[in-house]
């Protein structure tokens, strides 16, 4: 109906002339023509769900997970230029090169100036010294200065220089080479260098303590002495003296043997005249006495011409 109604108008339009439609007429045939274009427009589309269609890109754990890498690479990037930043300040780069130190094709690093650092491990074989008629100097705040290899260790501090090591130690001369101290008793007998005239230690285990033949040897000590011998203490001397503000005590599992003079000098005594009468003042005298076995005591002196024969005596019967 529409195509002829529209082949009519078009012939009557042809042979009369242009031809005025009415206003229904019009929209008659705008209505036709949208139905055709929407119908060409949809010709092979098929309608499908969306959430069944494929999805690309990041969605859901897997963009929260890029976003977290994303986030770590940006922090990482800010710590390494901030460590840049430090070492470029520390190690003063410029223009010029390295203010601070030279790397030479030697392997040899040189410190140009003042440097501060905590703990340096030098490599296999390596040296750390300073240069040429200069003072290598090396100081710490207010800590302790430690040189360590292994188990050997020497410490440097304000008061006192500790060495440390398991199996000894030995002092030399770079010069010469020739050995000044060595613990290496067995290759080496112990001698103090020269110029050292004592010797502090705390415990000292050896097999024989002797002096030069012109000069005393002295043991002195602030507290208790312990002299112990797994064989026996042998001591030798021309003149063997001890002296002691407390008690001295020899414990032995067999005897004990003095094997010379025992002598008791009365010269540091307290002395006083004749005249003096007993008990006046502050004094008390006593009289040393000695037994058959050796046995030394004390006896109040409260008389003239008073002995030894008194009640109570270690000797017993025999004085």
């Amino acid at each position: 109906m529409a195509a002829a109604a529209a082949a009519a108008a078009a012939e009557q339009q042809s042979s009369n002339g242009p031809v005025k439609k009415s206003m229904r007429e019009k929209a008659v045939e705008r209505r036709n023509v949208n139905k055709e274009h929407n119908s060409n427009f949809k010709a092979g589309y098929i309608p499908i769900d969306e959430d069944r269609l494929h999805k690309t890109g990041l969605r859901g754990r897997k963009g929260n997970l890029a976003i977290c890498v994303i986030i770590l690479l940006f922090i990482l990037a800010v710590i390494n230029l901030i460590i840049t930043l430090v070492i470029w300040a520390v190690i003063r780069i410029g223009p010029n090169g390295c203010d601070s130190m030279e790397f030479h094709e030697s392997g040899l690093l040189r410190f140009k100036q003042v440097s501060d650092m905590g703990v340096i491990h030098p490599l296999y074989k390596s040296t750390v010294g300073g240069r040429r008629n200069e003072n290598l100097v090396i100081t710490g705040n207010n800590q302790p200065i430690v040189f360590q290899q292994g188990t050997t260790k020497l410490s440097v501090e304000k008061n006192k220089t500790s060495i440390t090591s398991d199996i000894g130690m030995q002092f030399f001369d770079p010069r010469t080479q020739n050995i000044l101290f060595s613990t290496d008793y067995e290759t080496h007998e112990f001698h103090l260098p020269s110029g050292v005239k004592s010797l502090n230690v705390q415990k000292a285990s050896t097999e024989r303590i002797t002096s030069n033949a012109t000069s005393d040897l002295n043991i002195k000590v602030d507290g208790r002495a312990i002299v112990r011998g797994n064989e026996g203490v042998f001591i030798m001397g021309k003149t063997i003296e001890f002296h002691m503000g407390g008690n001295m005590e020899l414990k032995a599992e067999n005897s004990i043997i003095l094997n010379g003079t025992v002598m008791v000098s009365t010269t540091r005594l307290p002395s006083s005249s004749s005249g003096d009468q007993f008990g006046a003042g502050d004094w008390v005298r006593y009289k040393l006495c000695v037994c058959a076995d050796g046995t030394l005591f004390k006896v109040q002196v409260t008389g003239q011409n008073m002995g030894c024969q008194i009640a109570d005596n270690p000797c017993g019967n025999t004085h």
